[in-house]
């Protein structure tokens, strides 16, 4: 593959075919593509093979990725097909349990703990693609060539019959190469990335020689041969570390670790799978879909961004299974980076806003690697001190009150919060407790001014967001600047807080006045929403600005809100475009 650099006069006419060119159509490009056309832009999907093939990789999602698929209108259906609320173990070689994962609450609406079947997923991702007028799909078309400059990106491609089967990419017929014109490239093709490699980016991290077995197995026809495996388990047993994952429709995924002596052939046999497979189901009970043995890395692109190319995904990062993250990565990274492009071509915001997809994202991802890989020291060590201080702290943690919440809901997995000074937003600001600025606000029960129940973010949509607690932000905020950043107004009441009294006789009109049009009108259920404005700092009359992704913005007290403005007016400095 090549790539060139050009030079574009400046005001130089371009035409495009499509906003923005995303490479690859798995997870990633899937909810890159949905997110691109929900927020208002083109997008042309290029993908090298002709056919789905329906490999399962990844088999878990979490509650913050569950809230990216709704924003890409996704995850009512995908979540229809998922094993919810599912405890996550680690135990003994003989079952013994030693800790336990649970999360009972809901801070994003939706279970912490989701797993699923990849082919399922990418099914419904693909299906609704399908019906997005924005977006078009061109499947064998492989990535041959790009070429750069002020205006926008050409991406070249060829017929290519793909590497489903494992074998290299090959290309049907160089010499019938097609262009397309996009404003901007995301490359969202994994860890061989075509796209990084062609731009020289560089990977820094672990290659972990160690190897596992992955056998992906169903359940025969008129069997229930995994009722007694109900849970997902770290089987931290030193002769034979496992992995043992329910799965929707009769199916399930057993990870077994080899040693250095052991060979790989013999853990492809047949008569091995069915060896291993035998300390836990009745082998003729089930079907082996898939057997292979793999390794894996733990590394992170040296740059995310080169020109009006970005890497997403796999091609950005590369997290190990260990903690079910490496799908979810990509998703945070599609959410994160789909509203910036948007904001870019659509509303005049800086270029340098884009500079915060690698500032904001590549902490939070290298935090998951580090939690990965010390997850696979804590199930697969052998060395017999280690073993017992792994098992008296995995112990200490299911008596200990504290360490017990901190272990069993997870307190440990890195928060989408982003570091001071790397993030699009107000410098987070200290009242006793942490600052919201920056962090991802909950998805908390809430009803509208007619008393039906509505999540947040399916009331607010894919844009910018002002919410007035108690007040209609309009009537505190002229600036020009909230006309450029074209928010959907919010107005937030707590539970029970929504003034209320008799209707003065002989009049029409209401003492809690209706929210005026254009306007939407919002009250909690529950005490949740007041705890979370409390920790804001907000109190009646503060205005909260909410990003696309539903990451804090700013928190301002009335008539304190020059910092706000100032800020997006950096952020936004040129009009609004229209399509």
């Amino acid at each position: 593959m090549t790539t060139k650099a050009t030079v574009t006069a400046a005001g130089a006419a371009a035409a495009y075919d499509c906003d923005v060119c995303v490479v690859g159509l798995g997870p990633t490009g899937m909810t890159m593509a949905h997110l691109l056309a929900a927020r208002g832009l083109t997008v042309t999907v290029l993908e090298r093979e002709p056919e789905f093939y329906g490999m399962a990789r990844a088999v878990y999602t979490d509650d913050e990725c569950l809230r990216i698929l709704q924003h890409a209108g996704v995850a009512d259906e995908a979540h229809a097909d998922m094993i919810v609320d599912l405890p996550v173990q680690w135990v003994t070689a003989d079952g013994s349990l030693l800790a336990q994962f649970r999360e009972p609450t809901r801070p994003n609406g939706w279970p912490v703990s989701n797993f699923f079947y990849q082919p399922f997923l990418e099914g419904v991702l693909e299906r609704r693609l399908g019906e997005r007028r924005e977006v078009t799909i061109r499947r064998g078309r492989s990535v041959t060539g790009l070429e750069q400059d002020d205006e926008g990106v050409t991406v070249i491609h060829a017929a290519s019959r793909g590497a489903a089967d494992g074998t290299a990419d090959l290309h049907l017929d160089d010499s019938a190469q097609e262009h397309v014109r996009a404003r901007y490239l995301v490359a969202c093709d994994g860890g061989r990335s075509t796209v990084r490699t062609a731009l020289g980016i560089d990977m820094a991290g672990t290659r972990f020689p160690q190897r596992w077995l992955v056998l992906d197995l169903q359940a025969t026809e008129g069997s229930e041969p995994f009722t007694h495996l109900p849970y997902f388990d770290f089987v931290c047993d030193p002769e034979l570390p496992t992995v043992s994952c329910p799965q929707p429709d009769r199916r399930h995924r057993f990870e077994f670790m080899l040693r250095d002596c052991d060979s790989t052939e013999e853990f492809e046999a047949r008569a091995t799978a069915e060896r291993l497979l035998s300390r836990y189901v009745r082998v003729d009970e089930v079907t082996i879909t898939r057997q292979l043995v793999y390794t894996f890395n733990a590394l992170v692109a040296d740059r995310w961004r080169a020109g009006r190319v970005f890497l997403a995904g796999d091609a950005a990062h590369m997290t190990p299974q260990f903690i079910g993250q490496g799908m979810n990565a990509g998703l945070r990274d599609a959410e994160n980076l789909s509203w910036k492009l948007a904001d870019v071509i659509l509303r005049g915001a800086a270029d340098t806003l884009l500079d915060t997809y690698e500032s904001e994202r590549k902490p939070h991802a290298q935090a998951m690697i580090r939690l990965s890989v010390l997850n696979k020291d804590i199930v697969s060590t052998g060395r017999p001190a280690a073993i017992r201080a792994r098992d008296w702290g995995l112990g200490v943690a299911t008596r200990m009150p504290g360490v017990r919440t901190y272990v069993g809901e997870a307190k440990f997995k890195p928060k989408p919060r982003f570091r001071p000074g790397s993030y699009a937003g107000l410098p987070r600001r200290w009242r006793g407790l942490r600052g919201v600025e920056g962090t991802l606000i909950p998805q908390v029960p809430l009803r509208t001014a007619d008393g039906r129940p509505v999540r947040l973010d399916d009331a607010l949509g894919q844009r910018w967001a002002v919410l007035g607690v108690g007040v209609d932000p309009r009537a505190v905020l002229t600036e020009p600047v909230w006309q450029r950043l074209a928010p959907v107004w919010a107005r937030v009441f707590t539970m029970g807080g929504r003034p209320t009294g008799r209707r003065p006789e002989g009049t029409g009109s209401a003492v809690a006045a209706a929210a005026p049009p254009g306007l939407i009108d919002l009250e909690g259920t529950s005490d949740a929403l007041s705890r979370w404005l409390t920790r804001a700092g907000a109190r009646t009359g503060s205005v909260i600005v909410l990003r696309p992704d539903r990451h804090v913005f700013s928190v301002t007290p009335p008539d304190g809100h020059g910092q706000a403005v100032a800020a997006l007016d950096r952020l936004l400095p040129g009009c609004a475009v229209s399509r």
